[in-house]
């Protein structure tokens, strides 16, 4: 059995981090940790979880918990983890981390988008950005995984495989994605509340928003060349789900037919990427409380521009379900263990 910790327990990625690794079957958890909650039963917080998991919230240190478990899973907001995390922690276990800590390569970009120092730059190119149909031969073998957030899954791989064949012209593409209310985490803030959210849909982070230089350092990589997207984010009045839009100029004069190639050829043999019969719209409501993720296109012929589509779940295949689909890659578990869910209707 593979021992592993959570930090971060009791927001919303790392409780579906529990409830995912509870059922699974080459996992004990060990610790569940939160400050905010430290001594109370964690059923008593999430009342799901009742006669499932039988421990308390604990509040302690990385470094303690580093040399009794083989993994620790930090769901914690930027910054927690570059403060925390040493080469000796790493030598101890393996690390799977939801923030953004490690997911730019470039400290100065990341100090630029998200205003703050990184303490451990040097762990930076170490670190493997955990897109898991894209670098999978490299998540086998890392000790530190930056695990994507759910806009930049979602915004990648919709246009990952165009991207990977030059189908697209560079800089041409422009993203426009929605995300439920849960994305913006369990923390209490004004703008999320019910009479805030509920009957209300609104752009936010205009020109500025932080995943912005990730889908671009993501999507250069698969290009070839440094690049530049327009990204602009939505919140709408939902629970969960993420829907990208994104609107690109193509390189060339293309068939359905070869654009429909190279999604199969990047995801024909993916189990959880869907490529959609032609003319079908991705929707929140068909990938929900799954790892599944659903893309398409459409070919405008009066504009020439190509329209990309893609859905997920941004609490599963957008946080928590793709952490342990990279851990189950990670320690050499069928990928689809415990995290094999059917999408849930309605």
């Amino acid at each position: 059995m593979i021992k592993a910790g959570i930090i971060g327990s009791t927001g919303y990625a790392g409780a579906e981090i529990a409830r995912l690794l509870t059922g699974h079957r080459d996992v004990e958890i060990k610790w569940l940790v939160s400050r905010s909650y430290a001594g109370m039963d964690y059923a008593d917080v999430f009342g799901n979880m009742f006669e499932l998991i039988d421990k308390e919230c604990a509040d302690i240190s990385l470094e303690e918990m580093a040399g009794g478990v083989d993994v620790i899973f930090t769901a914690t907001p930027q910054g927690y983890l570059q403060t925390t995390l040493t080469k000796d922690c790493l030598e101890k276990c393996r690390i799977i981390d939801l923030s953004a800590d490690y997911r730019i390569k470039d400290v100065g970009i990341y100090e630029k988008w998200y205003g703050i120092k990184h303490e451990s730059p040097d762990l930076l190119q170490e670190a493997v950005y955990g897109l898991t149909e894209v670098n999978r031969d490299k998540i086998k073998n890392t000790r530190l995984l930056a695990n994507p957030g759910c806009y930049t899954t979602c915004s990648i791989l919709t246009a990952y495989p165009l991207m990977k064949e030059h189908m697209i012209e560079k800089n041409s593409l422009v993203i426009n994605a929605m995300s439920g209310v849960s994305g913006a985490g369990r923390g209490g803030k004004v703008a999320n509340l019910f009479c805030e959210v509920n009957e209300s849909a609104k752009a936010y982070g205009v020109t500025t928003h932080r995943h912005t230089p990730e889908i671009e350092e993501q999507l250069g990589y698969a290009f070839g060349e440094d690049l530049m997207v327009q990204f602009t984010p939505h919140l709408v009045p939902m629970h969960r789900g993420i829907l990208a839009t994104e609107v690109a100029r193509p390189s060339g004069t293309y068939t359905y037919d070869e654009i429909k190639a190279a999604y199969d050829k990047y995801y024909g043999s993916e189990h959880f990427i869907r490529v959609l019969k032609k003319d079908r719209c991705p929707e929140t409501r068909f990938v929900e409380g799954s790892n599944y993720m659903d893309v398409n296109f459409k070919i405008d012929d009066r504009t020439g521009n190509l329209i990309l589509m893609g859905a997920l779940d941004n609490l599963e295949k957008g946080a928590a379900s793709q952490a342990v689909q990279n851990f189950n890659v990670m320690f050499g578990f069928d990928e689809k263990e415990g995290i094999d869910m059917i999408p849930q209707m309605p």
